[in-house]
């Protein structure tokens, strides 16, 4: 297995650092004082639109910049969920490989394994009304029939 890369880019290590920062509460409590004291400081500068462009462009710049590396940390996060659930699926005995990855098909593939889990599901809740067992390892199919689960890869290009 490949070990995990503890050093990282520039950008990372700064996108990680941000999130880190603008998640704390000192953070937040600093952004609410420097909001009051720009408010405190409007009758000194007579309200003026110099006065009022400063808190417009300052909050703007830090928006547009929070935009992109709280993007970039959610996207990192996602991507080692995703590969976490991918191992834990990979080492289930009976479960169906194909399910790795599937956040890279295509919607129509997705709709239509789903709507076998949700057959899956309805079957399960039946039977527990019906006082049987709902747990085991059902196969994945229509009416209750074996059948391999069937993605459709598309080539590339």
């Amino acid at each position: 297995m490949q070990q995990p890369n503890v050093s990282s880019t520039f950008f990372t290590r700064i996108a990680k650092a941000t999130s880190r920062l603008a998640g704390r509460p000192a953070t937040f409590a600093l952004v609410i004082v420097l909001v009051l004291a720009w408010a405190v400081s409007g009758p000194l500068f007579d309200y003026s639109d110099s006065w009022q462009l400063t808190i417009n462009t300052f909050t703007t710049i830090v928006t547009f910049l929070m935009v992109f590396l709280i993007q970039a940390t959610q996207n990192r996060d996602a991507e080692a969920i995703q590969i976490k659930i991918d191992e834990l699926l990979r080492t289930q005995q009976g479960a169906h490989n194909a399910l790795l990855d599937l956040e890279e098909l295509e919607e129509e593939d997705l709709v239509r394994i789903r709507a076998d889990y949700l057959r899956l599901a309805e079957e399960a809740r039946r039977r527990l009304k019906e006082g049987t067992d709902d747990t085991g390892v059902p196969d994945v199919g229509a009416s209750g029939k074996p059948r391999e689960i069937q993605i459709v890869t598309r080539k590339p290009g």
